[in-house]
C-alpha cells in the first residue's frame, strides 16, 4: 500500500474525480473523460481506492493541530507553543465555538466518502478480476462506513448521502439523519461487507481492510450507541436535537449488543496480545508499537518508514522536545507494579521514589526524570529533568516535567539516522477486550468473563500479580476499566472520546491540570507537584459544533447544543 504520501500522480487522480479537501458542500464534479481514463485502467482504479485510504487515521494524528493531536485537548497532556490559539488550546480552555473549531473532521470525511462514491460508480467496470472486483467494492464500503463513524463521534447524527454524487448543478439541500439512522447505516455496511473481505491481507495487500476490522467496526460503533452520551443522557431535550444527538430513550440491552459484537471479535481467534514478560516486564506493550505486522493490530494506518515520532515526543537533548507533555494526573494513574494504585495504602508507592516498582507501561508511555533513553548512536543514557538541567529540565524543555514515550522505538532518535517500520493502531485486540468487559460489566456486573478480559491486559502489561481484586461491584469495576482504558490507550486518541461518551468531561477536563517539578540536592532527587494549565469544560463541549460555513450553506443543517 502507498501510504502516506502517496505518489503525486496518484494525488492528481483523486483530485480529478473527487472534490477538494473543502468541505461538505464542495460539489464533486467530474467528467466521463476524466473518469473513464481513470477506471479504465486497472492500476490507476486500484490507486484510487488506496487515496482513500489516506486519510482513515486522520483523528487519531497526533500531528492533527500542528505540534498536537487530542491528546492536549484533553486531560493527558500539554501541548506545545501554549501561548496561541491553537485547536487544542480551543478545546482545553473552552473558548471553541462555531466559527473557529477545525473542520478538518466534517470535511475529510464528507470529501473521502464522496470518493468511495466516485469509486462504487464506476469500479463496476474497471478491468478487475470478478473477486478484485468483490473485494475493492467491499473496501470501499468499509471505508465509507469508517468514516462515517468519524463523523459520528464527533457530531452526532449527521446527514447520510448514500451513494449520492453531488453535481454542479444539485442544489445545496442536506439534512441531519438521526443518530439512530446513522448508527444503523454503519453496522448495516459492516454486516453487509464482512463475507466480502478475506480473514487477512497479505504481502503487497498488508494493511487493506479485512473481515476482522469489519466487526471490529461495529463493536466500537455499537459501544458508543451503548454509552451514556448518546443511550439516552444527551444534552438536548426536545426534539428533533434529541433524536440527533443520541437515542430518545435509554436503553440497557444496548449494551448486549455491543457486548455480543466484541465477543464476535474475540471469538474469532484471529488476534491475540502481544505478550513477552521474559525479556522484561511488559515488554510486550513496548514492541508491539514498533512492529509493522502483529497479531494485535485489527487495523490500522500504514506509514512509510520513519521517525515522525521521535522527532515530535522526544526530549530536546534526542533532536526534538516540539510535542506534547503528559499531565502529572495521567502519570499517577499508573499504579505500582502489584497492581494497586498508588493511593493505596499496601501498594508501597513512596512519594520519595515516585517512579520505582511502577506498573511497567509506566516507563514504556511516559518520560521522566532518571529515564534512560537512548541518544545518538547509543547506548541509552540518564534523561534528566530537573530544574536547571539546560535542555530537558522542566520550564526548559517541558513545562510539566514528563515527556511522551509512548510508540517510539528505543533506537530511533531524530539526531541519527535510523527509522522505524511503525504504523498507527487504529484498532487493536487490547480494545476490543477492553469494549467487552465494559459492554459485559454494565449489562451483568463483573462476571468472570469480565475480569478475564480486563487480566489479560494487566498480565500483557507485567503487573505481579496481574488480577483485580475480587468481588468487586459493578461500580468499581466499571472504574477499573475506565482507568484500564486510561493508561492502556494513552495518546491513542482514546481519551478524549472516553471521557465525552462516558460524560463523565465535566469532572475530568474542568479543572487545573498539573505537572512535577523535580529539584536536585548533590545525589537528591525532591518532588513537587505545580499548577500547569486551568482546563475548562462546557457541557456543549461534548459533542463538536457543526461549522458554521456548512450551516450558512445550508439551511437544513440543525447545530447540535449550546453551540
Amino acid at each position: 500500500m502507498i501510504k502516506p504520501n502517496i505518489a503525486a500522480g496518484i494525488i492528481i487522480l483523486c483530485c480529478l474525480v473527487a472534490c477538494k479537501k473543502g468541505d461538505f458542500l464542495d460539489k464533486t464534479a467530474t467528467s466521463d473523460l476524466t473518469e473513464r481514463s481513470v477506471f479504465s485502467d486497472s492500476t490507476r482504479t486500484m490507486q484510487f481506492l488506496t487515496g482513500i485510504y489516506a486519510d482513515i487515521g486522520f483523528s487519531f494524528n497526533p500531528f492533527r493541530f500542528g505540534g498536537a493531536g487530542l491528546e492536549a485537548a484533553c486531560d493527558e497532556a500539554e501541548g506545545p507553543a501554549s501561548a496561541s490559539a491553537s485547536a487544542y488550546i480551543q478545546w482545553a480552555g473552552a473558548s471553541v465555538n462555531a466559527s473557529s473549531v477545525t473542520s478538518d473532521a466534517w470535511a475529510v470525511c464528507y470529501a473521502n466518502i464522496r470518493r468511495v462514491n466516485v469509486f462504487l460508480k464506476n469500479a463496476p467496470n474497471s478491468p478487475f478480476s470478478s473477486s478484485l472486483k468483490t473485494t475493492a467494492l467491499a473496501e470501499a464500503r468499509f471505508l465509507r462506513a469508517w468514516y462515517y463513524f468519524n463523523l459520528m463521534k464527533h457530531y452526532g447524527g449527521v446527514p447520510l448521502i448514500g451513494d449520492t454524487i453531488y453535481s454542479t448543478e444539485a442544489p445545496i439541500e442536506v439534512k441531519r439523519n438521526s443518530f439512530e439512522e446513522t448508527v444503523n447505516y454503519i453496522v448495516a455496511e459492516c454486516d453487509a461487507v464482512t463475507p466480502l473481505l478475506p480473514a487477512s491481507q497479505f504481502t503487497v495487500n498488508f494493511g487493506r481492510i479485512t473481515s476482522g476490522a469489519c466487526m471490529a467496526l461495529k463493536a466500537k460503533v455499537l459501544l458508543y450507541a451503548a454509552s451514556p452520551l448518546f443511550n439516552g443522557e444527551q444534552l438536548a431535550t426536545t426534539e428533533p436535537l434529541r433524536s440527533l444527538t443520541g437515542y430518545p430513550v435509554a436503553d440497557q440491552q444496548r449494551w448486549r449488543k455491543a457486548a455480543d459484537a466484541a465477543r464476535a471479535v474475540i471469538d474469532l481467534n484471529r488476534y491475540k496480545l502481544n505478550e513477552d514478560n521474559t525479556t522484561a516486564p511488559g515488554y510486550g506493550f513496548y514492541k508491539l508499537f514498533t512492529l509493522r505486522k502483529n497479531d494485535e493490530y485489527i487495523l490500522q494506518e500504514m506509514r512509510a518508514a520513519n521517525r515522525e515520532l521521535e522527532g515530535m515526543w522526544l526530549p530536546p537533548s534526542r533532536g526534538a522536545g516540539d510535542g506534547s507533555n503528559p499531565y502529572l494526573e495521567l502519570a499517577e494513574a499508573f499504579p505500582m507494579r502489584n497492581g494497586k494504585p498508588i493511593t493505596d495504602p499496601a501498594s508501597g508507592y513512596d512519594p520519595a521514589n515516585p517512579y520505582q516498582n511502577r506498573d511497567p507501561r509506566f516507563d514504556y508511555t511516559i518520560i521522566r526524570n532518571g529515564s534512560m533513553i537512548w541518544k545518538n548512536n547509543g547506548p541509552k543514557q540518564p534523561l534528566y529533568t530537573y530544574v536547571g538541567e539546560p535542555q530537558d529540565g522542566i520550564y526548559v524543555g517541558t513545562p510539566t516535567g514528563f515527556y511522551i514515550n509512548k510508540m517510539l522505538q528505543e533506537d530511533i532518535v531524530p539526531n541519527n539516522f535510523g527509522q522505524t517500520q511503525r504504523c498507527f493502531p487504529l484498532i487493536r485486540y487490547a480494545e476490543i477486550l477492553l469494549d467487552y468487559a465494559e459492554a459485559l460489566n454494565e449489562i451483568d456486573g463483573p462476571v468472570q468473563e469480565v475480569y478475564n478480559a480486563v487480566e489479560a491486559i494487566r498480565k500483557r502489561a507485567g503487573l505481579d500479580p496481574y488480577e483485580l481484586t475480587a468481588g468487586l461491584t459493578r461500580e468499581q469495576m466499571r472504574s477499573a476499566i475506565q482507568n484500564e482504558r486510561r493508561i492502556e490507550l494513552a495518546f491513542e486518541e482514546q481519551r478524549f472520546w472516553d471521557v465525552r461518551r462516558w460524560k463523565i468531561a465535566e469532572q475530568t477536563d474542568n479543572k487545573r491540570m498539573h505537572g512535577q517539578e523535580v529539584t536536585k540536592n548533590g545525589g537528591v532527587y525532591s518532588y513537587k507537584t505545580i499548577d500547569v494549565r486551568p482546563h475548562v469544560f462546557r457541557p456543549a463541549m461534548y459533542l463538536w459544533p457543526l461549522p458554521q460555513g456548512e450551516l450558512s450553506k445550508s439551511p437544513e443543517l440543525i447545530q447540535n447544543t449550546g453551540w
